[in-house]
């Protein structure tokens, strides 16, 4: 958006029939409001988006809104990994189990440079729970589900091969597994593209503010909503047949509105990011807190390591970021300790945090870890909330909600089967500049769009920022093409450079400004300006929190 508030860099329409958001497309955004549509999603999480996707394939005239950007929410910010939930086996969930380890293999077939396979390393210790005969029940039984067979179990010296960092004293061996791991915010991204080359539509920055009812009462059914746009605070109304809040832990807004109980539990998961090269991981390596026995993971991600996750109740105003916890830091940095005794990591070694709300459905069991993560769909007078669930299973979820639309939109009784997320991605033309990895990765991320992003690339742009997976060329291409409104959309979901280099990326932030403040269109002024916010947001709630209220972990577990 240049300094007059007209955004360049995304589509020639919101709607546009290649996926993209082109030159000038908010400037048609009170047209586009003002037509009648059979749906209007409130959310741009990979819920909201899944939904837009198979709704808009199936012929549905449908709008996504969300008040801040795209993937703002819980799909940035979760663990990255699709996974059939081990865990959940053990809580007896196994409808959730087997739906999980199904979406998982379709996902490595059908997003493949997206969702990519990752290897798990379960170090096997004397005395310490599960052991290895009830991990490795659990294990043969995912393998069924997953309709595969694989060896798990390796003694103490091969597992060292593979994780070597790992505490020695003890060591019976180890189970190895495996699961899937994406970068969340991309995987919006591309169902977002997918669905408006079916001819959805998809805007940021477009808060819902009230819903509109037939009549007066409160009783009358929902039919539109009033919208507020974040960018230049025009007001809007929009009318559908039916309205969907895909908000996650923010469902309960809309819901009152109707006079509806709260349901929702909102949980935060918080993470630790460390350099590659300080916590070398090949494996994902998997362990039980020596605390409580939840389990808590590292793993390596777009060329950095992450820790993570916790699980506890958030009762923050869920408007502000989230943000990783003084106790939240010491926590996993004592399961880092645990893990891996010779590493001597410090405080000094992170470089970002960053913390999710989870959309727990309240059970009121007293841990909440114990809470399940099923999803739940409700549809109360015309408005349709679907919260809960896993990153993993989110188009058996979008199925399951147009499901409940069927009996009021004909078109959707013709059927909801399971379809390719994705339609074929033609094959990167053999580019000497490119290995291979890049190449799948450019696949995996873009889709249809990776020649065109390969193509707008120039000098020096195809190389890798040093301490990423990131080729310069998807700044300038999200810049151009991905409803970029802001530095943080650009650095914090677009690419990932905010959590994957120090300090959100402070030290390349002249050469970022050189490639994209000509193709956002933003002034002098208008640069600086986002800047030094997006900056101050970094400080605030994607570093450490003050170290002095930090405990010492080999106190606080000892």
């Amino acid at each position: 958006m240049n300094a007059s508030g007209n955004a360049r860099g995304s589509g020639n329409s919101a709607n546009s029939a290649n996926g993209l958001w082109q030159d000038g497309w908010r400037a048609q955004i009170p047209a586009q409001l003002a037509q009648q549509w059979d749906l209007v999603i409130v959310g741009g999480g990979i819920t909201g988006a899944g939904i837009l996707l198979e709704a808009a394939r199936r012929g549905l005239k449908t709008l996504l809104i969300e008040q801040r950007d795209f993937a703002w929410g819980t799909s940035s910010r979760s663990s990255k990994l699709v996974h059939g939930g081990l865990r959940y086996l053990k809580e007896g969930q196994f409808q959730l189990t087997r739906e999980s380890v199904q979406e998982r293999q379709n996902l490595m077939q059908e997003a493949a440079g997206l969702v990519d396979q990752q290897s798990f390393a379960f170090a096997d210790y004397r005395g310490r729970k599960p052991g290895r005969w009830m991990f490795a029940l659990g294990l043969a039984i995912y393998d069924v589900m997953a309709g595969q067979r694989a060896r798990h179990y390796y003694s103490a010296e091969e597992f060292l091969q593979l994780a070597p960092h790992i505490g020695r004293a003890g060591l019976n061996g180890g189970l190895c597994y495996t699961d899937a791991k994406t970068d969340d915010a991309r995987m919006v991204l591309r169902v977002l593209q997918e669905a408006q080359s079916f001819g959805g539509v998809a805007i940021n920055y477009l808060a819902a503010r009230t819903l509109l009812r037939e009549g007066e009462a409160l009783s009358g059914k929902v039919n539109g909503l009033e919208l507020a746009d974040a960018i230049n605070g025009d007001i809007h109304r929009v009318h559908a047949t039916v309205v969907i809040s895909a908000t996650g832990a923010w469902a309960d807004g809309l819901r009152k509105q109707q006079g509806a109980p709260a349901k929702l539990r909102p949980l935060r998961g918080s993470h630790l990011v460390l350099p590659a090269w300080r916590l070398p991981v090949a494996q994902a390596i998997s362990l039980m807190h020596p605390q409580d026995g939840r389990p808590v993971f590292c793993y390596p991600w777009e060329g950095v390591t992450l820790v993570g996750t916790t699980d506890v109740d958030h009762s923050a105003d869920l408007q502000i970021e989230a943000s990783v916890t003084p106790e939240e830091v010491t926590y996993l940095m004592a399961a880092l300790d645990f893990q891996f005794p010779q590493a001597q990591l410090s405080l000094d070694d992170i470089i970002a945090t960053y913390a999710g709300v989870r959309p727990v459905i309240d059970s009121g069991k007293a841990d909440p870890s114990k809470e399940g993560r099923d999803h739940a769909v409700w549809l109360e007078q015309g408005l349709l909330t679907v919260t809960g669930g896993k990153l993993t299973t989110f188009r058996l979820i979008a199925l399951d909600a147009l499901k409940h639309l069927a009996p009021l939109i004909p078109q959707l009784k013709q059927g909801l089967a399971i379809t390719p997320l994705f339609r074929p991605v033609p094959v990167l033309r053999n580019d000497k500049r490119l290995s291979s990895g890049q190449r799948q990765r450019l696949q995996g991320h873009y889709g249809q769009h990776a020649a065109a992003v390969l193509g707008a690339a120039q000098d020096g742009e195809l190389e890798t920022i040093a301490g990423t997976d990131t080729m310069w060329v998807e700044l300038r291409w999200a810049a151009r093409h991905e409803a970029v409104l802001h530095l943080e959309d650009l650095l914090l979901r677009r690419t990932r450079l905010g959590l994957l280099l120090r300090s959100g990326a402070s030290a390349i932030l002249p050469r970022i400004r050189a490639i994209c403040q000509p193709e956002l269109g933003w002034d002098d002024s208008r640069w600086e300006r986002e800047q030094e916010t997006y900056l101050s947001l970094c400080q605030r709630h994607y570093s450490l929190p003050p170290r002095e209220q930090i405990k010492d972990w080999r106190v606080a577990y000892p």
